[in-house]
């Protein structure tokens, strides 16, 4: 029997084992859900399913005439019907996606163990000539003119510990540039609250459940091959599966209520609940186990080498809801978690650890440290000395347990604090029944390890809650607070303004006479805010940020939250502005111009990237500012010496796309990084550049692996920064196997990146012409999105921003600020970059590229051609930004982006529109046909048979559900105007056809697997 969404699946000559698979599996999901539907809606759902994925043609294109036939059926659908086949739709994206998901799990355990072999590729020696010695010196391995780079990238075991060092060890790099780089690896990964995360949490259950399930199943199915398993338990898991889908039908997609940013909070500890506690101690052990390999006398890195931070709870950019009471209880959350895990932990050595006195010797620390326990903690010597007496290493950790329990009680009471202006932190508990930090209960641990080895034994068990400890601490991730440089200056001019301190209020001031008025204050110890704050509730609440901040640090420890950014940073004051804040909190001591508040600018915009080195420069002239460098990074750097003076700078992907394009946007970060490199070398200054990269390729998605091997020169030198957003943290780190395959990826092209050095970023020549393509590019791309007058009414509407501002799926507002006005200026870039998605143009990510390309060749056709097709196989930045073009091209319908604008357009709106959506498909076309010249395919992804696969699985599904979603906008819209007639049906809510219409979002959403 045909299933339900039947498909010409992409089919390899002769595929491998995952590969079949996979293929097995979506069949059988399609058959699942086609029995599925059937049972629950009839078989007249599954006959008009089939109907409308009949209508597209095979390369999952919508038909160039679909009035013919696909309106006849959607229009005349009511409107029960189409919201069922709605869901259906986007039930069977959720369902492939899990199984993708679990495909990809299954390729990295066989990626990350070395399963998979090719034909070796010959490498140049790059380790021992001359001309090198000097590169060598500097810890770089600068790869020949013939760079290995492409050939890299198709090695199929590329991008993990098993390939990576042997290949380090083949190009003859020097083992002490890869100590260097392993003793100080510094990877962090930063979780931040999605505006567009689509998915509700009661769903992401079901999936994880599907998953599960999924795994048994394959477990089970393979016993069956062999002979191991039978049939009965392929049945049962099987109908277990069958019922979940059938739970899930059932169940409703969209949000009941707009979630609280501590639902978001719980959100993102979800994944450090079920997945990442367990796999970053493994990422550590990948890595020692790999480089002994091949490096038996080389040290591993610190445990805590990759490490997560977040901003959920703690980001205030544009969001009210995000208060100085919130971010505290979101730290009590963490400390909360990670507590329950531990205490998990010891329960576990406690049964594990039995170790008799008769039978094993007690080492005189452990009876110590016993004695010591027995005085401080007299009730659980009296409960438990007759249990475990003659059980030290039990009795030893009995206590620490109850130190821990002691410890979450604490934290549990914390959680109720909401005052902050009091300058002294309440107790409470006496400090030998609990631990006050980490440390302690890690030195708790060690002493049980240390005695444990005197007695000739290991726990590996053990050695995991240390690693755990080290890596985690009590904090779990630390957080990062974020605010516009806007509220810091209206406070400031409202704090001047009160005191009547300035000759003029401080927003009037120009930029030389900030910087000289805030470098007076920030060396003088006089205190400029009074204690008892009579300003509005904005400065107020500001004021109180940067005091809860002091009671975090005091509390939690400074590494809970030593980071503020500063978005749409323009200049050196607004940096200074934040310091000055912090100083009046006791975060910044102007007597030895030290501080426990890192200040980071976020450059969003074009202007102010190309502006950032310059910003920068002033900042660092500053003596004060490179001493509080040094000493606000002391505690992450003990082993630098002398001790590492380094700034944190941040790039805004968004914005900066939004602004110019995707092509100028991803040149202007490449060079603001070069550019900011030389800046901070003269003075010292080493820097962590923070990607701000969201889950789209107009905001900077893409796979991590190639653009982290993309950025230039000595810009990663063994640390980097990244932010993980909304459903590329679900897509990422919602199995055990993939996330820890992800983590790999990252280290892996970080210390690559670091090692081997292209030279292809340091040539003159292909800048320039990079320059010339951007800036024709950036034109391009803003006369249609600046300059078009028609563009702001074309994409209101065209695409559904309105309908998606409606959805209740995050606690941030989709604008920064209050403002339902017709403009692209205060509209954030996530939900732009979702309206292009939804309706199958995806602008951002391409418009502008093809002109850029095209003029260029223009010049001398044969001989620019060569040369980006050069480009393309051997500068890893430029085959970066071309494949990230190919991918979204490949998803880009520009038959139904059309039939939004037929459909959705009003009769007075047609002619203009027509000639803007006329200019976009010109765009289009020219963009595919230079990406084939230079990538030399024939057809978009032919070089990636995988991901081309994915998105052709997809394709053909988002097209009847885009005709459902324009069918149910244009009901809507003509709802909302009170055309009762042309609507045609005057007894359906406008609150029923909001309902189909964000349905039919979610759908496109999982279809194309991503939203901003």
């Amino acid at each position: 029997m045909r299933s339900t969404l039947n498909r010409n699946h992409p089919q390899l000559v002769q595929p491998n084992r995952l590969e079949s698979l996979l293929l097995h599996r979506i069949k059988v999901i399609e058959d699942l859900l086609e029995g599925v539907l059937r049972d629950e809606c009839g078989q007249e759902l599954v006959d008009l399913l089939r109907q409308l994925r009949s209508m597209c043609s095979p390369e999952g294109q919508a038909p160039t005439v679909p009035e013919t036939e696909v309106l006849k059926v959607v229009e005349k659908l009511e409107l029960d019907e189409a919201i069922r086949a709605a869901r259906a739709f986007a039930l069977y994206f959720q369902l492939i996606n899990i199984v993708e998901q679990h495909y990809e799990q299954e390729e990295s355990i066989v990626r990350t163990r070395g399963a998979i072999t090719s034909s070796p590729v010959a490498l140049p020696n790059v380790g021992g000539s001359a001309e090198r010695a000097e590169n060598h010196a500097n810890g770089q391995t600068e790869l020949p003119e013939h760079s290995i780079f492409d050939a890299i990238l198709r090695e199929p075991n590329a991008g993990t510990f098993t390939w990576l060092f042997p290949k380090l060890k083949q190009l003859n790099v020097p083992p002490r540039h890869i100590q260097n780089i392993i003793q100080n690896l510094d990877i962090q990964l930063v979780f931040t609250a999605h505006p567009t995360e689509i998915v509700r949490q009661t769903i992401r259950a079901k999936q994880r459940r599907i998953a599960k399930i999924l795994g048994k199943l394959d477990e089970a199915e393979a016993g069956l091959a062999n002979n191991t398993r039978s049939n009965w338990e392929v049945d049962a898991l099987q109908a277990q599966l069958t019922e979940e889908v059938r739970f899930w039908w059932r169940t409703d997609e969209l949000h009941q209520f707009r979630p609280t940013v501590l639902d978001e909070v719980e959100y993102s500890l979800h994944y450090f609940r079920e997945v990442l506690f367990d796999a970053i101690p493994q990422l550590y052990h990948r890595l020692s186990l790999n480089l002994k390999q091949a490096f038996p006398k080389l040290q591993p890195p610190r445990y805590n080498f990759c490490k997560f931070g977040s901003w959920v709870g703690s980001d205030r950019d544009g969001n009210p809801a995000v208060t100085p009471d919130i971010t505290w209880q979101t730290s009590c959350y963490q400390r909360n978690l990670v507590l329950e895990k531990y205490i998990q932990s010891v329960n576990k050595l406690i049964n594990l650890l039995t170790l008799s006195q008769y039978w094993s010797e007690v080492p005189p620390g452990l009876e110590k440290s016993l004695g010591q326990d027995q005085l401080q903690m007299p009730e659980v010597y009296d409960r438990l000395s007759i249990r475990f007496l003659g059980e030290p290493f039990r009795f030893k950790l009995s206590y620490i347990l109850k130190r821990l329990e002691n410890t979450r009680d604490r934290n549990q009471q914390q959680a109720q604090l909401i005052d902050f202006s009091h300058p002294i932190h309440p107790q409470g508990m006496n400090e030998q029944i609990y631990y006050p930090a980490a440390q302690n209960f890690l030195a708790e641990l060690r002493v049980v390890q240390e005695n444990l080895q005197a007695t000739g034994i290991n726990c590996q068990e053990l050695d995991t809650l240390i690693g755990q400890v080290e890596i985690f601490g009590f904090n779990l991730t630390q957080l990062d607070i974020r605010q516009e440089s806007s509220c810091h200056s209206d406070a400031l001019t409202e704090i001047v303004n009160y005191l009547q301190i300035l000759p003029k209020p401080y927003n009037e001031l120009s930029e030389s006479e900030r910087l000289e008025w805030l470098t007076q204050e920030l060396q003088t110890r006089r205190p400029l805010i009074p204690h008892d704050l009579p300003f509005s509730d904005k400065t107020q609440e500001l004021i109180n940020t940067f005091r809860m901040i002091r009671r975090l640090q005091e509390e939690f420890g400074v590494e809970i939250c030593r980071t503020y950014i500063i978005s749409m940073s323009h200049d050196a004051s607004d940096l200074l502005e934040v310091l000055l804040l912090a100083k009046e909190s006791g975060l910044f001591d102007p007597t030895t111009a030290s501080g426990t508040l890192h200040v980071i600018p976020l450059f969003e915009t074009v202007d102010d990237l190309q502006r950032a080195p310059g910003v920068m420069t002033q900042l660092f002239d500053l003596t004060f500012y490179r001493n509080y460098l040094v000493d606000a990074q002391a505690s992450q750097e003990p082993s630098s010496n002398p001790p590492l003076s380094l700034q944190e700078i941040m790039l805004g992907y968004s914005d900066s796309n939004k602004d110019s394009g995707f092509l100028s946007s991803n040149w202007e970060i490449y060079k603001a990084q070069q550019r900011l490199q030389e800046t901070a070398e003269p003075y010292g200054v080493s820097l962590r550049i923070f990607h701000g990269r969201g889950g789209s390729v107009g905001r900077g998605g893409g796979p991590a692996y190639e653009a982290i091997l993309a950025q230039p020169g000595y810009s990663v030198n063994g640390r980097i920064k990244i932010t993980e957003q909304g459903e590329v943290v679900a897509s990422k780190y919602s199995l055990p196997e993939l996330a820890l395959y992800n983590l790999e990826t990252i280290s892996t092209a970080v210390i690559q990146s670091s090692l081997l050095r292209s030279t292809m970023d340091s040539i003159e020549p292909w800048h320039e012409i990079m320059e010339d393509l951007s800036a024709r590019s950036r034109k391009r791309y803003r006369a249609l999105i600046h300059e078009q007058e028609d563009l702001v009414d074309f994409f209101y509407e065209v695409t559904p921003i309105n309908e998606i501002s409606q959805l209740q799926h995050a606690a941030r507002p989709a604008r920064r600020r209050a403002d339902n006005r017709r403009t692209l200026e205060g509209l954030r870039a996530i939900p732009w970059v979702f309206s292009w998605t939804q309706s199958r143009f995806l602008l951002p990510a391409w418009y502008g590229v093809g002109t850029a390309l095209q003029d260029f060749l223009d010049e001398k056709s044969a001989e620019h051609l060569t040369l980006l097709q050069y480009f393309y196989g051997k500068w890893p930045f430029f085959k970066m930004v071309i494949s990230k073009v190919e991918m979204t091209l490949a998803k880009v319908d520009l038959q139904i982006a059309h039939h939004y604008l037929q459909e959705l357009t009003s009769s007075e709106d047609v002619d203009r529109f027509e000639r803007l959506f006329e200019q976009i498909a010109q765009e289009y076309y020219l963009t595919r046909e230079m990406v084939s010249k230079i990538t030399g395919n024939q057809q978009l992804l032919d070089g990636d048979p995988n991901l081309k696969r994915s998105v052709h699985l997809r394709n053909g599904t988002i097209v009847p559900l885009g005709f459902l979603q324009v069918s149910l906008l244009k009901r809507l819209r003509q709802h909302q105007r009170q055309d009762r007639v042309a609507l045609g049906a005057g007894n359906v809510s406008e609150k029923d056809l909001l309902r189909g219409a964000l349905l039919t979002i979610n759908g496109i959403a999982a279809g194309m697997r991503n939203t901003g």
